[in-house]
């Protein structure tokens, strides 16, 4: 029997954890995706686009997954 997963991915920019990115905040958002049965499969730094302006900022994308069923 072939196991099966989703994936899940996040962006995460600087300013949406409090300018720099906390290790307390991102600790806790792992420990909530962790409650609903996402395990953490990549962290990846990345420039992600801002809201206003052409620029971005530093940010992650967090990849999770979990088996379906």
């Amino acid at each position: 029997m072939t196991r099966r997963f989703q994936y899940r991915v996040l962006q995460l920019r600087e300013s949406l954890v409090g300018g720099k990115l906390s290790a307390d905040k991102l600790e806790k958002l792992l420990n909530d995706e962790a409650a609903q049965g996402w395990q953490l499969k990549a962290i990846t730094s990345t420039e992600v686009k801002g809201r206003i302006g052409p620029g971005g900022v530093e940010g992650l994308l967090i990849t999770l997954e979990r088996p379906v069923g």
